[in-house]
């Protein structure tokens, strides 16, 4: 249990540095556990708030990282390199690629806030899920 939480501890450090300045984004680690059936990888979930009107910077995920997205409430805008921006309302999801650039993800309301679990699949050994582009 001891390192579920360290994993959770890293992982929210790793992705609040992308969002933290992006309108004071919060990033909450929700679960991680190493899959049995796969060995050398982790599930983890984190929800991620975006205050109304705000917006990530363009980023990357760990290049071993397939990414399950699942609005909670509210809608985002979303675009991964290469695809259109589309927009997901509530009960709605998306996925990553393992290397994708994650160019926007932007809240559509300037009133409420909007809220989605993104979930993980990732190398053990990636501690940093997520890292803004200037952080190359």
């Amino acid at each position: 249990m001891k390192s579920a939480f360290a994993t959770a501890a890293i992982v929210l450090a790793s992705c609040s540095s992308t969002f933290a300045a992006d309108n004071a984004a919060s990033v909450v680690p929700k679960f991680t556990h190493m899959i049995p059936n796969i060995p050398g990888k982790t599930l983890t979930a984190v929800e991620v708030t975006l205050p109304p009107g705000g917006r990530s910077a363009p980023h990357h995920h760990a290049g071993s990282a397939f990414i399950f997205a699942y609005v909670l409430s509210g809608a985002v805008k979303s675009q991964v390199e290469g695809q259109p921006a589309h927009i997901y309302s509530e009960g709605e999801s998306w996925y990553e690629d393992p290397g994708a650039h994650h160019l926007l993800a932007e809240n559509m309301s300037k009133a409420k806030p909007v809220k989605f679990l993104a979930v993980f699949v990732v190398d053990s050994n990636d501690k940093t899920l997520t890292r803004a582009d200037s952080a190359k």
